[in-house]
């Protein structure tokens, strides 16, 4: 415990370095920021700048940079030495409150969908001060958000820091017509499970695709995968758990608060989980997270892999983003208390939700649109692509009562008894549904479609703007009526009865659910290619122009900037399967079929009553299936050709989707049937059962 307390936080200029380094009034008016977004002089900033710059320079650190996240998925920086030459031909240590504001990398050379040209060389990262800057390898990083020379968002934090304020001004206007005229902020809060797989580094260096793609191209399904169910929450590996430690303190050092970590249920697959924190700093704490994982990893000779699915045929691995709503007072708007159906502040933020879910489902696919969560979403591991929303028999009997008019008591006696003597205890008011894309899991709602190697924010701020524009017209009825509690009630009704059909407590997986979603009138975009032309619909246009979110043109530029991932994605993929068969796997097999007909020939140099038909019956299989192989791969080839030469950008991305595919597909099974063909000696890569089991 004693170590725990001493280095936790113990590389972050956090609030207890901030109370001991700045001027009473300086942190009053840092904290003022932070909490209320007032603006800060430049006399601050330089007071602050001072005493961080005097901070890392104890804590051995030489270099400072704006750490931001643009449209790549992972985070950039670019490092500046404190030292500044002195009139004596020396050096002194600056840090000015100018540099801390506001910084200039290239914005041509980051994802802009157009916003910048080449030649438009001009960005700025600015200060976020509600996220604490920390050291890393002996620099200074300072949290900050990433926009054009016009002010356009370039990056994943600005439309999140965005998307808290618009919730926040919206939910104290709901609470101010209950009363709550304390609470000063409200703030969306978020714990990301992320789930992961090890394995070998050895193994990982002889695998084209697990380099160039992150994920396997190729792979037989071994004797055993995960159906033994032995995996899940089994005891930990030594090697395993002695990683584990080692990221716990490197993540506690930086302040993130990393509580639960366990195995997974796919072989080689473990998941770690935070405790809640707010969203911008959940964000900012899983972009660390993700960096620091595949750095420890390194140190253990693994690979820590976080694509959505590295493997066929077992799970694949999500981000599960808990997103909850708290006020500065301490409460969680989302809990229901020891009486739900007499809470009619939480169910009126729970109508909200629901509002927000239903009206705005193409969008919350949206934020979870890649082309590697479209081989996990569906397949019997992780939610289907259709949103739906658990939120437990009690809850929905609640709100099916309210919508009738009629009176709700709970009978249920929720003490467990299991028949032998052991200390007793409450069951939950809900079960859990993993089968359900957005589940309410007691006072939170679990967003189990995120992909394990994605950015939080993108669901964050869906989540945000969406709930704060059902809290938007909610307030504008409300504040208007003369009898608030019937008015509450009424608009609970209404809402229930109009967005009922969002709910569904049941199996996801089954094929009765899709034809019941069908029915309902919900969408079911399967693909990414299916969802994001959604992003510029109208409705949504308007929606992220009320709160301020986007522009028009930054979302054109963020939905061009996703489909042209996608297509270099697949192009990159594609590619690297045409380079692995023609260099690898063709050679490999064509030596084993050499091997065996000179076994044949020896046979019959031997003797000419020695049979040959073994051989000859694998020689005959492996030369049909190599050929079509071969021809499958030519097909590949031709069709990356076509798609190069098509110009309109969704054209392109349908294209992949529908065709290369397909064919890449069928190169897959062939060449998989192949592995299965092959003598373990002549197959040219590690095999599933190395690589899931060797670690």
């Amino acid at each position: 415990m004693d170590k725990i307390s001493s280095i936790f936080g113990s590389m972050v200029f956090n609030d207890t370095v901030m109370k001991e380094r700045l001027p009473k009034d300086t942190y009053k008016a840092l904290k003022k920021n932070m909490e209320e977004g007032t603006t800060l002089t430049r006399e601050v900033a330089n007071i602050v700048a001072n005493a961080m710059k005097n901070w890392a320079l104890e804590k051995g650190a030489t270099h400072f940079t704006h750490w931001f996240q643009p449209m790549t998925g992972i985070t950039a920086e670019k490092h500046d030495s404190f030292i500044t030459p002195s009139a004596d031909g020396g050096v002194i240590m600056e840090f000015s409150g100018k540099e801390l504001i506001k910084g200039e990398p290239d914005a041509s050379s980051f994802p802009s969908g157009g916003i910048r040209a080449t030649f438009e060389a001009r960005g700025y990262t600015n200060w976020d001060p509600s996220s604490f800057a920390f050291i890393k390898e002996h620099t200074l990083c300072i949290p900050t958000a990433f926009c054009s020379y016009r002010g356009e968002a370039l990056d994943k934090k600005t439309p999140l820091l965005r998307s808290m304020e618009a919730l926040n001004v919206q939910a104290l206007r709901i609470l101010k017509l209950f009363g709550q005229y304390e609470v000063k902020r409200v703030v969306s809060t978020i714990g990301a499970e992320q789930e992961y797989f090890l394995i070998n580094k050895d193994l990982f260096d002889k695998r084209k695709d697990l380099i160039y793609c992150g994920r396997t191209l190729f792979g037989a399904k071994p004797p055993k995968n995960q159906e033994l169910d032995d995996h899940y929450f089994g005891a930990i590996k030594p090697r395993v758990n002695a990683y584990m430690e080692e990221l716990d303190e490197e993540l506690w050092k930086l302040g993130i608060y990393v509580k639960t970590e366990h195995n997974e249920v796919a072989p080689s697959q473990h998941e770690l989980a935070p405790v809640f924190t707010t969203s911008n700093i959940a964000t900012d704490h899983n972009q660390m997270t993700m960096e620091i994982m595949k750095k420890v990893a390194a140190n253990h000779g693994l690979v820590c892999l976080l694509h959505e699915k590295p493997f066929a045929g077992v799970n694949g691995s999500g981000k599960h983003v808990n997103w909850s709503l708290s006020t500065d007072t301490g409460e969680n708007l989302l809990s229901p208390g020891k009486n739900p159906a007499g809470n009619l502040r939480f169910l009126l933020f729970l109508c909200a939700v629901i509002k927000a879910v239903d009206e705005y489902q193409d969008l919350l696919r949206v934020s979870v649109a890649s082309p590697g969560n479209d081989h996990r979403l569906g397949g019997n591991e992780a939610p289907p692509a259709i949103i739906s929303m658990f939120i437990g028999e009690d809850l929905e009997n609640i709100l099916t009562a309210i919508e009738k008019g009629e009176a709700y008591t709970e009978t249920q006696d929720r003490t467990m008894n299991i028949g032998i003597s052991l200390p007793q205890f409450k069951r939950d008011t809900t079960d859990r549904n993993r089968t359900s894309p957005f589940a309410f899991t007691g006072n939170k709602f679990e967003f189990r479609m995120p992909g394990s190697g994605a950015s939080i924010s993108c669901p964050s701020y869906m989540l945000n703007v969406t709930v704060a524009e059902s809290l938007r017209q909610f307030s504008d009825i409300l504040e208007s009526s003369k009898d608030m509690e019937a008015s509450v009630k009424e608009l609970i009704k209404g809402t229930v009865a109009k967005h009922k059909r969002i709910i569904f407590n049941g199996n996801n997986y089954s094929e009765e659910w899709v034809a019941m979603a069908d029915s309902r009138g919900l969408l079911n975009l399967k693909s990414a290619v299916d969802a994001l032309p959604h992003f510029s619909k109208d409705k949504n246009l308007e929606l992220f122009k009320t709160h301020c979110i986007f522009t028009e043109v930054e979302v054109r530029a963020r939905q061009e900037i996703i489909l042209r991932e996608y297509c270099n994605i697949l192009n990159i993929e594609a590619l690297t399967m045409t380079d692995m068969v023609n260099k690898d796997i063709l050679p490999a097999v064509s030596g084993y079929i050499k091997a065996l007909t000179d076994t044949a020939l020896g046979k019959k140099a031997l003797s000419a009553d020695l049979s040959c038909d073994l051989e000859k019956e694998l020689i005959g299989n492996l030369s049909s299936i190599s050929l079509s192989l071969h021809r499958s791969v030519q097909e590949l080839d031709n069709a990356l050709i076509e798609v190069n030469a098509i110009e309109e950008l969704f054209t392109t991305a349908e294209y992949y989707n529908k065709k290369v595919l397909s064919i890449m597909k069928e190169i897959r099974i062939a060449a998989d049937t192949l592995e299965t063909m092959t003598a373990s000696s002549s197959w040219p890569f590690p095999a599933y059962g190395e690589l899931l089991f060797s670690v």
